[in-house]
């Protein structure tokens, strides 16, 4: 028998309920957006700052083998001796000067491609300013972050803006703010994210409508197949192989 779960559960229909009545519109513009930019040769890439979407697009069955990730990786280890008086403050990527300038120039991104940013937040500096800079640069951003959440936090980035301020398309998780959604006696703070669950419900929607517009176009995209199926590492194989030879 459940209990807080139970509440917790309650609460995730009642999340994917707003989804569906609130997102519809703008998932359906994204996915146009997408289908129009891999069908004239462009590319869709993936970007999230947040805890879910790095790892739960990428190879996972039944999911499109088109998107592309976006790692960052920038490590200094260089273990010192005790220096004592002498410390130094932790340095985050979002102070980093000139990074999404970085980003965009090192990375395989073009104008025409399509670059999906994941932030719950919305507030920091990187997620912004990358956002800023590619649509700049001829690209199309979607935002995927929390709308009542970032609007009750203070803007990080020169501008002035949050993530959802910042992109052409905006994905709203309809998360509550501080992410947590539970009231919990005992607890002085609420409980349970649902952001994780509600990118996942977003994405994977979003990945459906790509499949249904494609086929509609006379366009077949690659999909993983399980890997516990009978023949799937030669199907993923030909199908990885035709992923790069025409892009979807």
């Amino acid at each position: 028998m459940l209990g807080l779960g139970a509440k917790y559960l309650d609460e995730l229909r009642k999340l994917i309920d707003r989804i569906e009545k609130t997102q519809s519109e703008s998932i359906a513009e994204a996915a146009d957006a997408i289908v129009d930019s891999v069908s004239q040769g462009g590319a869709v890439h993936v970007l999230d700052t947040g805890h879910m979407l790095m790892n739960e697009l990428f190879g996972r069955a039944g999911g499109l083998m088109m998107p592309r990730p976006v790692n960052i990786k920038m490590e200094v280890d260089n273990p010192g001796p005790a220096r004592p008086g002498k410390t130094k403050e932790m340095v985050y990527l979002d102070e980093i000067p000139g990074l999404p300038e970085f980003i965009l120039d090192r990375s395989d991104i073009y104008p025409g491609d399509v670059l999906i940013i994941g932030s719950v937040s919305g507030k920091n500096a990187l997620p912004v300013g990358l956002a800023l800079l590619a649509r700049e640069r001829g690209i199309k951003v979607i935002a995927l972050t929390s709308v009542a959440y970032s609007s009750s936090l203070e803007a990080q980035h020169p501008s002035g803006k949050h993530l959802f301020e910042a992109a052409d398309i905006v994905l709203d998780n309809c998360g509550v703010i501080g992410d947590a959604i539970l009231e919990v006696e005992g607890l002085d703070t609420k409980a349970i994210p649902t952001s994780g669950i509600a990118a996942a419900c977003l994405m994977w929607t979003l990945e459906a409508e790509i499949i249904d517009r494609m086929l509609k176009r006379g366009l077949t995209p690659q999909v993983w197949k399980s890997n516990h199926l009978p023949g799937a590492g030669e199907f993923n194989r030909k199908a990885l192989a035709e992923t790069e030879r025409v892009g979807y």
